[in-house]
């Protein structure tokens, strides 16, 4: 479980914000990765990113095993592209109607987030704070899950350099569920509030507009 991070709930700062989607999946996953890389490098800064796939698209994180995770008869079938990011976290479909947010930050930008739980929790639990505001119960759950009622939209993942890190999030807003069963298997790690339900039983979406969710959690 994460830890909790309400000491640092009266801690703010705004962020620069980008809205850009990149032509193809391979260039989606670099940019994430570009923009953490600019902030530890060469003083960037932090910054908040949003980005959502044209086509449906597999990605992989870090340690996930392809053939474990992904039925790939189908992928080929149908031509669904398969990619790896360079973070943590499961096996992901992506596509039409999943937002990906990215938000990149320096370790020092508030207390305790040098620790990975702590930092993935301030940005998830600001995030669920914030959506909560549009009248939808929204909760942290598992090991970065972002939930209604039980029901997982959106799964995190993070990647650390030395004195920066980058938490990340795929969230289902507007988005073909029934697709996540044909070309992912069911995760052989699962959270125990999952109590084994198949991705179509487990998984939904947040019916808000885009816009909407953009200007929450911006």
């Amino acid at each position: 479980m994460l830890e909790p991070a309400a000491d640092l709930a009266s801690l703010t700062f705004a962020l620069p914000f980008l809205d850009r989607t990149e032509p193809t999946i391979e260039a989606n996953l670099a940019l994430d990765e570009a923009l953490l890389i600019a902030a530890q490098e060469h003083d960037a800064g932090p910054v908040m990113r949003v980005w959502e796939p044209t086509a449906l698209a597999v990605v992989l994180g870090a340690s996930s095993r392809l053939q474990d995770d992904v039925n790939l008869v189908a992928c080929r079938a149908d031509g669904v592209l398969i990619a790896r990011r360079s973070s943590g976290g499961g096996t992901v479909l992506v596509g039409p109607g999943t937002l990906n947010v990215t938000v990149v930050l320096p370790a020092g930008a508030a207390p305790k987030l040098d620790s990975v739980a702590t930092a993935q929790s301030y940005v998830l639990e600001r995030s669920a704070r914030a959506l909560r505001r549009l009248g939808e119960p929204v909760q942290v759950q598992g090991h970065g899950d972002l939930t209604i009622n039980d029901r997982k939209f959106a799964g995190s993942a993070q990647r650390r350099l030395r004195s920066h890190f980058l938490v990340h999030f795929s969230l289902l807003y507007q988005f073909s569920i029934e697709s996540v069963a044909r070309y992912l298997h069911d995760p052989r790690k699962q959270p125990a509030y999952r109590s084994g339900r198949p991705h179509d039983h487990f998984l939904t979406n947040l019916r808000l507009p885009r816009h909407e969710i953009l200007d929450a959690l911006r």
